[in-house]
This record gives structure tokens, sequence and C-alpha cells, in this order.
């Protein structure tokens, strides 16, 4: 009678632990990813290095304020925000499709490099 009476109580436990876990893994809410809409919008033609400007092949609209992320090698991988771009040596607020405009960036970059717009 008393093993059985230990049995008893021990599958008892046993739901009781399950239910518990079971509750607390309902009860956590699941994380969202978020991904950011990138569209490649151009590739670098050059990198200049004391000046740090990169020359970039466009393939869709830029404009001062958009933010652009470039990729490429082993460790390039930045995001930047457009401060101000040049055509041609003259400033512009905005640049069209297969225009090559020169934009001021914060880290080393290299041709072939990628674009894109966030």
């Amino acid at each position: 009678m008393k093993a059985k009476k230990k049995i008893i109580k021990k599958v008892a436990k046993k739901k009781v632990v399950k239910k518990a876990v079971k509750k607390i893994v309902k009860k956590k809410p699941a994380k969202k990813i978020v991904k950011v809409k990138e569209k490649k919008i151009g590739k670098i033609t050059h990198y200049f290095d004391k000046i740090k400007v990169v020359a970039i092949k466009l393939t869709d609209t830029l404009s001062v304020g958009d933010t652009i992320r470039i990729e490429g090698g082993e460790n390039t991988d930045f995001k930047q925000k457009i401060v101000s771009m040049q055509f041609m040596g003259e400033k512009i607020k905005k640049a069209k499709p297969k225009q090559e405009v020169g934009i001021k960036v914060k880290e080393k970059a290299r041709e072939g490099y990628k674009v894109f717009k966030i």
C-alpha cells in the first residue's frame, strides 16, 4: 500500500511540474524579427583614400538625407547617412540613375563594393 501511495504522489508531482512548465513556455512572448527593406542602388567605382570619398555609379535615385549601407570584402559592412553629395564637382541634393556621384564616407571602401539604400 505504501508503495502505491508513493507512486501516485510521484505521478501527481510530474503532472503538476509538466503543467507549470507548459504555462511558463506559453507566457514567453515570441520575439519579432524586423527586417529592414534594402534596395541595391549602385556600386562603388573608385575610392579616394586621402579624402575618404567614394564614387558610386547609381542604378536608382539617391537623395541627401537617405541612409545607405556599403557592403563588401571580409570586414566592410557599415551604414551611413548622406550629408552631402557631388556630381561633376557641384553639390546636388538628388541624384538620378546612371549618374556617378561622390560621397564622403566614414570607413574605407574599395571598388566593386555594393551600395544599398535603407
